[in-house]
């Protein structure tokens, strides 16, 4: 007995598959990176040569101080990049235990500088803890929201008694412009894990429906905001700082005049190395200068979030929006206190201001984005018979 064969065609079923890819660093972001770094040596090198001048001191004082914040930024960098940033979460708590014991050091024997008190002397150095704030807020907030967003959870109040603490520290020295900073990364990574709008919406209501602002503001800050809304009232003295920025844009034009022959920071212009650096770089690079310097900074919230998208887990994916949000919101901030576009705050202009602490921070959360950026899900579909 002969037996026939099924030769009917057999079927087709496709099935996905999701693995996980070790990748280089992304390219664009690390380009970008280099651009802000040595534009920001150069702005930095122009704008504080004529203080150091003044001051009797070498020329290259402040540009040696900001080299060096690079160098360690840049070691910060290295090891971060190559570091898992899935270990972090075992780090996370330590560390903001290490960020509250230098803000309390700051309070205690910290340096007073124009009436705030936020550096601590290292030798011929100066730290400000509370930009070791951001990146431990960023990775506190990743933790606890990568699971949920439900914020009565008791298992997550240890990791918002930490930020609490290290605010009101912050806000005690006082730094007024940090609290904003962190608190609109806070805000920023709730929504991005998937947070109720209502709730932020209905907070931010009922803080301004009960007049919260005038409540927590000083009566310096208050004055801020009246000098910021018609600077002419106090011309020689409070307003005196916006009106000089704005004089350096208007001189700087379309072209600007060119590196190092910016007029205003010779003396008009004070802080010209750190808080209003942004308005030296328009009179030099002119318009099209500002604009390349925006562009470079939007690259990286493009980058950033784009490198959000593609990590494979959620602690990974709100680590690189915090870091991403901190870094431009931060710049947001510095760029728009200088065109007069928002009042007086006292952040830096990440990697272009004047600032040890600050720039080796940045580089040190750009470490770990990159980090974030060499892992990405790749989907294969595959043809399997049935």
């Amino acid at each position: 007995m002969y037996y026939q064969k099924n030769n009917s065609p057999k079927k087709l079923r496709n099935i996905t598959r999701q693995n996980i890819v070790i990748t280089p660093p992304d390219r664009v972001l690390t380009i970008v990176v280099v651009f802000l770094v040595v534009l920001g040596l150069m702005s930095v090198f122009s704008a504080s040569v004529p203080k150091c001048v003044n001051a009797g001191l070498n020329p290259l004082h402040y540009t040696l101080i900001q080299l060096s914040g690079i160098v360690l930024g840049y070691f910060g960098l290295k090891i971060l990049c190559n570091f898992d940033y899935k270990k972090l979460i075992n780090l996370t708590n330590g560390f903001a235990i290490f960020v509250i014991c230098l803000l309390v050091m700051v309070l205690v024997t910290g340096d007073v500088i124009n009436g705030a008190q936020r550096w601590i002397s290292v030798g011929p150095l100066s730290l400000q803890p509370s930009e070791f704030a951001k990146p431990a807020v960023v990775m506190l907030l990743a933790k606890v929201f990568s699971r949920d967003t439900e914020l009565m959870d008791t298992s997550k109040w240890s990791s918002f008694l930490l930020i609490i603490i290290m605010v009101l520290l912050i806000f005690k020295q006082p730094n007024l412009s940090m609290v904003i900073l962190l608190f609109a990364t806070s805000v920023a990574m709730y929504l991005a894990a998937g947070g109720s709008t209502k709730l932020i919406g209905g907070g931010f209501a009922a803080f301004f429906a009960l007049g919260g602002i005038g409540s927590i503001l000083q009566p310096y800050q208050l004055q801020r905001i009246k000098i910021w809304l018609n600077p002419d009232m106090d011309p020689l003295g409070a307003g005196y700082n916006i009106i000089q920025s704005m004089v350096g844009f208007a001189s700087g034009g379309l072209w600007g005049c060119g590196f190092g022959a910016s007029k205003q920071k010779l003396a008009w212009l004070p802080e010209a190395h750190t808080d209003f650096i942004f308005a030296v770089v328009g009179e030099e690079l002119g318009f099209l200068g500002c604009l390349f310097l925006i562009g470079l900074f939007w690259t990286i919230l493009q980058r950033g979030f784009s490198i959000a998208s593609r990590c494979p887990d959620m602690y990974g994916k709100l680590l690189a929006v915090g870091l991403t949000f901190s870094i431009c919101f931060q710049a947001f901030l510095n760029m728009s206190v200088a065109s007069s576009m928002l009042p007086a705050t006292g952040v830096p202009l990440p990697f272009i201001s004047y600032g040890g602490s600050s720039v080796m921070i940045t580089l040190g959360m750009i470490g770990i984005l990159l980090n974030i950026s060499r892992k990405k899900v790749e989907t294969i579909r595959v043809r399997q018979d049935v």
